[in-house]
């Protein structure tokens, strides 16, 4: 089991940033691959962002790409979501996803394909 807890979140202008945190614990983080997904109301949920358990490997829905930065700190059991030039079409409630895997550069971009969420953290960007 692994328990996955975001922070971050909060309201910013247009043009602002954000930095969002997913600490986990539980089983070994560095073989969990992480994901990065957000769910505006009445929409479903869509991925964001995803990177393999080595960090070696990253991958951005195309509407943050350039924008948005996925990266991790195995030591300390966190991944991250660097925002910057948020968009009032970026406000949702943003979460965190693993999924367990033997292949250090495999990331995943399928909400189905993972195992774990948190609870979510709401990011709102006003225009």
């Amino acid at each position: 089991q692994v328990q996955l807890v975001e922070s971050g979140g909060g309201l910013v202008q247009a043009g602002g940033s954000l930095r969002l945190s997913c600490a986990a614990s539980g089983r070994t983080f560095s073989s969990y691959a992480m994901g990065w997904f957000r769910q505006a109301p009445g929409k479903e949920r869509e991925f964001v962002a995803a990177i393999s358990w080595s960090g070696g490997s990253t991958y951005y829905a195309d509407s943050v790409k350039g924008r948005f930065t996925i990266s991790r700190d195995n030591a300390k059991n966190t991944v991250y979501l660097q925002m910057n030039s948020l968009k009032p079409e970026d406000t949702a409630v943003y979460y965190c996803a693993a999924r367990e895997t033997y292949y250090s550069g495999a990331y995943y971009d399928g909400k189905s394909t993972y195992d774990y969420w948190g609870q979510g953290t709401q990011v709102t960007v006003s225009s």
